[in-house]
């Protein structure tokens, strides 16, 4: 068992992002910049940008928040995403979800222009991804994908289940997965005998953020498991931490390769959202368009 953390791949990609980053700047004389917009104050929300604006930070990136109150007029949001996009010094644009009802996820994430879509969620990106064009491709999908080939595990012809259908991994993840020659099953609330259709997987990824969901009767021997899900739990003895979907300890005498949580997938979610600001700022100064 060989537990696939992503501090050794980060260490390879920070230098390279790093790079670029400064080759950027010499040869448009300011930084890579990307806009969050955060809609209410949910805890969560806050944790996750904060976190994604420090790391841009270190790199080099320049980040700026827009922050509104819950009750934010959809039209108010719209027009900000609107004028981002036609502002030349923001390369991209990232929306952090959820949003709160009544606001539109959809309606929203549809006005922001593809060549910033830094988090792969608009229609178009989405589309893109599906027919195998280049695209700002999902960062959770895209960082797995990653751990995956840095770990060298052959992807073609293996049987790869994703429990969990969102657009922001299990949808994208799975296109992914068929442009590596997987072949994908998508399992999710509606499906019966998961248990049985994950037990089939050669490489298992789990995205329900329901923690302990996968125990050794999901898992065969010698597959790779993916863990995505997070979630807030406490120890025995009362501590906070940090929980994924599957039983760590019960599953990873089964596994070839098994991720942990925290440290595996969540850092390079974040990595490869900088990797997409630093792509979405070469192709707008190489000549790409951001047109509404």
């Amino acid at each position: 068992m060989r537990v696939l953390s992503a501090a050794p791949l980060l260490q390879d990609m920070l230098p390279e992002i790093s790079a670029r980053v400064q080759k950027f700047r010499a040869g448009s004389g300011r930084p890579p910049k990307v806009a969050l917009i955060r809609v209410g104050d949910d805890p969560a929300s806050t944790i996750y940008l904060k976190t994604k604006m420090n790391r841009a930070h270190k790199i080099g990136i320049d980040s700026e928040l827009f922050a509104y109150p819950e009750a934010v007029a959809e039209e108010e949001v719209v027009a900000r995403i609107q004028h981002l996009n036609q502002e030349p010094s923001v390369d991209g644009i990232l929306v952090q979800l959820p949003l709160p009802d009544p606001l539109s996820e959809k309606s929203i994430l549809d006005k922001i222009v593809p060549e910033k879509d830094v988090d792969g969620l608009t229609t178009v990106t989405q589309g893109r991804l599906f027919r195998g064009d280049a695209c700002l491709a999902p960062c959770t999908a895209q960082g797995i994908v990653r751990l995956l080939k840095t770990a060298h595990v052959n992807m073609a012809g293996k049987h790869a289940v994703i429990v969990g259908r969102s657009l922001i991994v299990g949808r994208p993840l799975a296109m992914m997965l068929l442009h590596e020659n997987c072949t994908v099953t998508v399992a999710h609330s509606q499906s019966r005998n998961v248990a049985t259709l994950c037990r089939g997987a050669d490489i298992l990824i789990s995205s329900v953020g329901s923690p302990g969901f996968v125990t050794p009767e999901f898992v065969k021997e010698g597959a790779t498991v993916i863990d995505v899900g997070i979630s807030r739990s406490c120890s025995p003895d009362g501590t906070k931490c940090v929980v994924g979907d599957v039983d760590f300890r019960a599953v990873a005498p089964l596994c070839e390769f098994i991720t942990p949580v925290p440290g595996g997938v969540g850092p390079m979610t974040v990595e490869c959202l900088m990797q997409n600001v630093v792509e979405a700022a070469e192709h707008l100064w190489n000549g790409g368009s951001a047109s509404e």
